[in-house]
């Protein structure tokens, strides 16, 4: 699904040779923590894509398609079908706490998302996405606020985050078999819950082209999530540390 959406990223930008559209490409590692106990943190190479033409678009690894929507000078709003990979998950490998715990995969979601902007500054999104890969078999709703601050060379995009993870979604990264149960690991099987975080990406300008990009985010898990017998924290940090080359095709 992910190389289906990239193909038709560059088929789309074939279309409008004609105009003059803004295409960012960059590569860096993505550093995540995981709540587990025991586990290290997760370090993965990723590409970052930036694109929207009113018709497709590309939000660093997450990617849509507009059916519906209005793009003004000062505002915009859509309604999309989107797609983004699901980095969470274990080995039984992965620590000593969780041998003999069957292995909780990775995956893609897609679904519907809504999103508006205003002044190319304030923008709100809000997803409804499912398990594309049948990992989980459920869903999750995500909503998110976020405006554009300058400060000097340096531009921030902070934004809040609110996550409704369904009880499939947390069972499955969270829950404890009855097979998979030990003495100090019993059964648990939790319900849905709300996830909260913060992000923000900072962009610094080397030339009018090259550009260093970070993004932070900092997530509090579910109650129900933190109350498994699997986890040993209540929050999930992320980071990307890229660099970005932006252009007009």
């Amino acid at each position: 699904m992910r190389y289906f959406l990239v193909i038709l990223l560059c088929s789309t930008l074939s279309l409008f040779a004609g105009e003059r559209q803004k295409v960012t490409l960059g590569f860096g590692p993505y550093i995540q923590s995981e709540p587990y106990k025991g586990t290290k943190d997760l370090i993965l190479p990723s590409p970052v894509i930036f694109f929207d033409n009113g018709i497709v678009y590309a939000r660093w690894s997450r990617f849509g398609i507009y059916f519906l929507g209005e793009k003004k000078e000062d505002y915009a709003w859509g309604f999309s079908v989107t797609a983004q990979p699901r980095t969470l998950g274990y080995k039984a490998s992965d620590s000593n706490y969780l041998k003999g715990m069957n292995e909780r995969k990775s995956t893609f979601e897609g679904g519907l998302a809504f999103s508006a902007s205003y002044q190319n500054s304030k923008y709100i999104e809000i997803m409804l996405l499912g398990d594309m890969l049948n990992r989980y078999n459920g869903w999750i709703s995500r909503a998110e606020i976020g405006d554009k601050y300058n400060l000097g060379d340096f531009t921030f995009y902070p934004s809040m985050v609110l996550l409704y993870q369904s009880r499939k979604f947390t069972d499955y990264y969270y829950g404890v078999k009855n097979s998979e149960a030990t003495a100090d690991r019993p059964v648990y099987s939790p319900h849905g819950g709300l996830e909260y975080g913060a992000q923000t990406y900072i962009k610094y300008p080397f030339t009018k082209e090259l550009s260093a990009l970070v993004n932070l985010r900092y997530d509090i898990i579910s109650k129900n999530a933190k109350n498994s017998p699997l986890t040993d924290d209540n929050y999930i940090y992320s980071g990307l540390f890229s660099l970005i080359y932006t252009f007009e095709y």
